[in-house]
């Protein structure tokens, strides 16, 4: 069983109380800029255990009836054909995938922004595809001297060139696919076209990460820098909030260094200062929500080595240059961490060492760790999966999931079909026969019935795996590391 050191059911309470409060604040309306993942948020829930995945939908459901969403996407990102590393898609799919997932669960979508467009970019197939689907388009060009000259960004040549986006809902969340889609400019065009027309909107920020009132050097808060190590994001303390409040607070460096030009714009706008700091802008309330330290300071310093281990994967592939790792590891050394720290992969490597063989561990939640060898049938990580389940299910060692003769069976065809120098069974494969073999086989149905067991268990391979069985191990929600050696 996963311990638990996060109440997500107290977070959306108090998270959906904070935004009404802020909403009241203003003239009953707020754009609310939302960072991070709406859906699937597995840093967090990786990094506090016991905060859903879903959270942030959860929380968006709670105003289904007085919310709408405004997107974002960075027209140079679209020309690009930008990559989300973590679903392998592009800024555009994903962003087309969000849209239709939020429709579904019958939130409204006001309309999708195309932010520092030119006419270079080409955004003819997004707006098809937008129209298509009935979602509104609107185009915000580059401002000339953004963001320095704040007396020609809030003017009719600035901010007033930008059509208005007419929202109807007492919360706009303006969000993106993406990182540096221009949510920030999107909420600040649009306050000033609703104080244009009598209205007197506010804006505030939400992100999970950091955690403003924990520590600098807590580790949920570098977990939050090694996930962004390669954005080179840096936790500081607020100047400017504890100069207001006499308070220390954490935030980030792009935050804290464009607080200056923020808080002038919207005093342009608004006429009055609204907020004395960054961190005041936000609404986050996760430290309210953590029940036990110890736990979740054990989960954010795994994550720390898991980071750590990913940047020597992406650096050994050329994904990311030598100062990644170097910061990776300066964020371990905060903490004297150490890849030694990393139980499981400690155990796959030595195995793999002394048998010559690629191996891979999985750490059990209940602290056991299995191992597999690679062999002519099997990969290691489908050999260490199906050890695994054995192991959660109860099923003698001796006893087989998949008889050899069905193993045999696929190892042959793939011989017959395949041009790879290598015919064993990847886990993708094993999933699919032991799927198949489950509906005559009730050992083996009882074994997938078990494999929410695995969800959280760590493993270490003594290689980089292939694409196919990385994704495999992250359905299953195993939190996979790899040694840097293709």
């Amino acid at each position: 069983m996963n311990k638990i050191g996060f109440d997500s059911d107290k977070y959306l309470k108090i998270q959906s109380e904070k935004i009404l409060e802020r909403i009241k604040m203003f003239d009953n309306k707020l754009y609310l800029e939302f960072g991070g993942k709406i859906f699937d948020d597995y840093h967090a829930s990786r990094v506090l255990p016991g905060f859903r995945p879903d959270n942030k939908i959860r929380l968006l459901q709670q105003f289904k009836d007085d919310l709408e969403v405004i997107f974002c996407i960075n027209s140079a990102d679209i020309e690009k054909s930008k990559i989300r590393a973590d679903y392998g898609i592009s800024y555009e799919l994903e962003l087309l995938r969000l849209i239709e997932k939020l429709q579904e669960l019958g939130i409204l979508i006001n309309s999708v922004v195309i932010t520092m467009h030119n006419e270079e970019n080409n955004i003819s197939h997004l707006e098809k595809l937008l129209e298509e689907r009935n979602v509104k388009m609107y185009i915000h060009k580059p401002i000339k001297g953004y963001p320095d000259d704040i007396d020609l960004i809030v003017s009719e040549n600035g901010y007033g060139k930008n059509p208005y986006i007419k929202t109807t809902k007492k919360l706009v969340v303006v969000t993106a696919p993406g990182p540096n889609s221009g949510k920030l400019a999107t909420c600040l065009s649009q306050l000033y076209h609703e104080y244009k027309n009598g209205i007197k909107a506010g804006y505030a920020k939400f992100e999970t990460f950091p955690v403003w009132n924990l520590s600098l050097l807590d580790p949920v808060n570098i977990a939050y820098e090694a996930a962004t190590v390669d954005l080179n994001d840096i936790n500081m303390i607020d100047p400017f909030h504890l100069e207001a409040y006499g308070e220390y607070a954490v935030n980030y460096n792009r935050d804290i260094s464009t607080f200056p030009i923020l808080k002038n714009i919207l005093l342009k706008i608004t006429g009055k200062e609204i907020y004395k700091s960054p961190t005041e802008m936000g609404v986050n309330m996760i430290k309210q929500c953590i029940t036990n330290q110890e736990i979740v300071k054990k989960a954010a310093t795994d994550e720390i080595i898991r980071r750590y281990y990913n940047a020597l994967c992406d650096c050994k592939q050329k994904i990311c240059e030598e100062d990644v790792v170097e910061r990776a590891k300066a964020l371990m050394d905060k903490l004297d961490l150490s890849p030694s720290d990393r139980k499981v992969a400690i155990v796959a490597n030595e195995k793999a060492k002394e048998r010559n063989v690629n191996m891979l561990a999985i750490e059990l939640n209940n602290g056991k760790i299995i191992t597999g060898k690679e062999s002519k049938i099997l990969s290691c990580t489908s050999a260490a999966f199906l050890n695994a389940i054995k192991e959660i299910t109860g099923i003698p060692d001796q006893e087989y999931l998949l008889s050899p003769t069905i193993l045999d069976g696929i190892y042959k065809m793939k011989q017959k079909t395949s041009y790879n120098t290598s015919y064993f069974l990847n886990l993708p494969e094993v999933l699919i026969a032991l799927s198949i073999c489950s509906v005559t086989n009730p050992i083996i149905e009882k074994a997938l019935n078990e494999l929410e067991q695995l969800r959280g268990a760590d493993a270490h391979s003594s290689y980089i795996i292939e694409k196919s069985e990385l994704n495999a191990l992250k359905n299953l929600g195993i939190n996979l590391t790899c040694e840097p050696r293709m």
